[in-house]
């Protein structure tokens, strides 16, 4: 089991409207960047990871897992470089877990938030994982 971060653009994508795309979820689409897509080529289902507002808000607001396989992006236009996962929404984070707030825990200083901003799909650790559920009071993280 790995855990990941997905950001996404509150005006074309929030979190409210994850969770309408209810159990079946959805396809992480629009991915342009080979280490992204190596991340999600590397993910399984039931993966876990948080769902960040990027852009607006800058916070984990929820937390999603894997539900399907790497497959090519259908809004890739044809282009076979570019895949996608399909992730559902599991639970909200009970207290939103801004980046300034994970900039200032030390135990946070190494999370790819942290050093990799601009990348869209991050790998998160176990150690992050349960840092920041704790920090967004979520008792029984999601495993």
């Amino acid at each position: 089991m790995a855990f990941w971060l997905y950001k996404s653009e509150p005006p074309k994508w929030s979190w409210e409207m994850q969770k309408a795309a209810g159990a079946k979820g959805t396809e992480w689409t629009g991915v342009r960047n080979y280490l992204a897509r190596n991340n999600m080529r590397a993910m399984v289902i039931g993966d876990k990871g948080f769902f960040y507002h990027s852009n607006e808000g800058l916070e984990i607001v929820g937390i999603v897992e894997v539900c399907a396989l790497s497959h090519p992006d259908s809004t890739a236009e044809g282009d076979a470089r570019w895949d996608c996962v399909d992730i559902r929404a599991v639970t909200d984070m009970p207290k939103p877990v801004t980046l300034k707030d994970v900039k200032a825990n030390p135990a946070l200083a190494q999370m790819a938030l942290v050093t990799s901003m601009r990348l869209s799909v991050q790998p998160v650790t176990e150690d992050e994982y349960l840092e920041v559920c704790r920090m967004g009071e979520l008792a029984n993280p999601p495993r």
